[in-house]
């Protein structure tokens, strides 16, 4: 059984594009697979994408129990609908439905230390799933250091980070960092944190590589 927490160095950093190619991945592979994204702030547009990339297998309310309407982190948006999550529950939730799959990938909300209640992170949430931890990175100028401190953080959380995934970006977004490409850049975040770093596309790893190794989770 494979299941991984995927989270990012960022919002909008591209959690659900890679979250919907894996799982996509894992089913071309025969694999009994789903993502969730259990807690969501603005549109639902991210909830419908794993929706497809999961074949439908479950309704758009299981993948994203929690959801609020202001596009903001889930701290502000609860307070802005007077609302608080019950961890408890959804967490009890996320459990139950991993019984049905053999794959589960659950995608968080925003960054690594987004607050989702009064003194509690993503972090906090992952800490209680327990799930190894799989960051997304986007290409631009900053990657490496971002990429260098959500990974500490995790490790520092006590779980383990399974990989980091290199977001290219719409074509032509990348910027130069320390005047490395692309792959350089890469290739040093492997050394320097002594874990796997996909690129996905774009010359680089296939979602179809990537779900082989972390299918194997």
């Amino acid at each position: 059984m494979a299941q991984i927490f995927i989270t990012g160095t960022d919002t909008g950093v591209g959690k659900t594009w890679f979250t919907s190619h894996l799982v996509e991945a894992w089913r071309a592979e025969g694999k009994n697979a789903a993502a969730l994204k259990p807690i969501a702030t603005g549109d639902r547009e991210d909830v419908q994408l794993l929706w497809t990339a999961s074949g439908h297998a479950l309704s758009l309310d299981e993948i994203n129990p929690v959801h609020f309407r202001m596009p903001a982190a889930p701290l502000l948006a609860a307070r802005a609908e007077n609302r608080k999550i019950d961890f408890f529950e959804l967490n009890r939730s996320i459990s139950e439905l991993a019984l049905r799959f053999s794959h589960l990938a659950v995608e968080g909300v925003g960054g690594w230390r987004v607050p989702l209640a009064e003194n509690y992170e993503v972090r906090d949430w992952a800490r209680d799933l327990g799930l190894p931890v799989v960051v997304v990175a986007l290409d631009r100028l900053g990657m490496l250091n971002h990429t260098l401190l959500t990974v500490e953080n995790v490790r520092a959380t006590g779980l383990r980070c399974s990989g980091v995934v290199v977001n290219p970006g719409p074509e032509g977004a990348g910027s130069p960092d320390l005047d490395l490409a692309r792959r350089d850049r890469v290739v040093l975040l492997e050394t320097l944190l002594d874990l796997p770093v996909f690129e996905l596309e774009r010359g680089g790893h296939t979602a179809r590589e990537i779900a082989l190794q972390l299918g194997s989770e």
